[in-house]
């Protein structure tokens, strides 16, 4: 294993639906009891619930015979529908959880960051989080304390660095969890889609450090997350996940192309089921997008209008309701924001149930991939946000004598331009 940092032999892993043991034995006689009696599982969260006649004992396989090789030095991009096994992989990897068969071969210590606050004691100040973490990894105090400045700048959080995690905002947390993770030298870099936690800025400088540590330091970077376009960006190689089993792995343009053939064909993408902050107590939800050319097509190619459609769900009456679309290259810089309120001024819904509002956006960007992200708000505040949840491709309309249509083009937009020389 010389030149290969992870090996995956046939690894599947297995979770049980259904009620499972409580971890003591009291409770799971407790457990036992009431459901001789009909009753209600007495170890149920409050507000959970959990009908007798519905729990059945099946499983499932949120991973299926994987196998893979893993250079030392490599970036790869993990992608793949939510509950396609990204996560579960990435836990495996991590050490978090087990497989229920094969085998995990590792070269080196692996540094996770896999939600917000993973590995993070919320009682210890941020510097003896640091500190802990350091020690986990197998490194000396003195070494911990030669990284410790370029860790808090990173993070920019010197002035609460004395002060208990678990008064840190999001942000903060991933912010020193992330500059955790990358500087104190693993030798894998495991990091999943919780980047989206924090500000542009951030994640702009996350992924200028994921390149940093793979091209300087020659560590293996993981990247998991839906962003197409910073998954391009920083990523090599890269694999596609679907339900649990790996469907493909090559050269990363040709995934996300791959990916991007599977999405073209798909009628709409479900927004339902897709986890999103919550921004206000009102019930409005985006369930459906579907994005399109004039013609109906979800081929778009450079300066063809795109027909953005948004089924939506909402059982009250809003005032001054609006919506934006938003799309962003894969450093997230913004490139367009289109908002309602031009068109639909002052727009008021009496009635409830589903409805249906669809904008055309006159772009002019060139062939690339980018992320689209929508949103609404209303007079009472934001309703829904749903960021990064599609991604745009957007191919040539030239010929490009054989050339696949991501790798033509340089910039993000085409503008009208003329040349004189005397």
């Amino acid at each position: 294993m010389s030149e290969i940092a992870i090996k995956l032999e046939n690894i599947s892993k297995q979770y049980r639906l259904g009620n499972v043991g409580t971890g003591t034995l009291s409770h799971d006689i407790n457990r036992w009891w009431a459901n001789l009696r009909g009753k209600e599982d007495p170890n149920l969260k409050i507000g959970d619930s959990n009908k007798i006649s519905s729990t059945g004992g099946s499983y499932v396989w949120a991973l299926k015979d994987i196998n893979l090789e893993i250079k030392k030095g490599e970036i790869l991009g993990i992608i793949g529908k939510n509950g396609a096994g990204k996560s579960t992989l990435l836990k495996l990897l991590s050490k978090v959880t087990g497989p229920s068969t094969g085998q995990i071969k590792i070269d080196g210590k692996i540094s996770s960051l896999l939600e917000v606050g993973t590995g993070f004691h919320p009682e210890l100040t941020g510097r003896e989080n640091i500190f802990l973490n350091g020690a986990i990894l197998g490194m000396r105090k003195w070494e911990i304390k030669t990284k410790l400045d370029e860790i808090v700048e990173f993070a920019g959080i010197a002035k609460y660095l004395d002060t208990p995690v678990k008064r840190y905002s999001s942000g903060m947390y991933v912010r020193l969890a992330f500059a955790v993770a990358a500087y104190l030298e693993p030798d894998i870099l495991v990091v999943d889609e919780v980047l989206a936690v924090g500000d542009v800025e951030f994640q702009k400088k996350a992924i200028g450090k994921m390149h940093d540590v793979s091209k300087n330091s020659g560590r293996t970077v993981l990247f998991v997350s839906h962003n197409m376009s910073a998954v391009q960006s920083l990523c090599k190689t890269g694999i596609i996940l679907e339900n649990g089993v790996l469907k493909f792995h090559s050269d990363i343009n040709d995934v996300i192309s791959n990916y991007a053939f599977k999405q073209k064909h798909e009628n709409s993408i479900d927004l339902s089921t897709i986890s999103r902050p919550g921004l206000s107590n009102i019930d409005f939800k985006y369930l459906q997008m579907k994005i399109t050319n004039e013609n109906g097509s979800q081929e778009i190619s450079e300066g063809e209008p795109l027909v953005v459609e948004l089924i939506f769900r909402t059982t009250v009456t809003l005032n001054s309701l609006g919506f934006g679309v938003s799309i962003k290259d894969g450093l997230g810089n913004k490139l367009i924001e289109c908002r309602s309120f031009g068109d639909l001024p002052g727009l008021k819904l009496d009635a409830t149930g589903k409805k249906t509002i669809t904008a055309t956006i006159y772009q002019n960007l060139k062939a690339g991939t980018y992320s689209v992200t929508v949103g609404s708000v209303s007079t009472i505040g934001p309703l829904d946000f749903v960021p990064a949840v599609y991604t745009l491709f957007i191919k040539t309309k030239d010929d490009t004598n054989g050339e696949p249509w991501y790798k033509t083009n340089v910039g993000a937009y085409n503008v009208q331009h003329s040349w004189k020389l005397e």
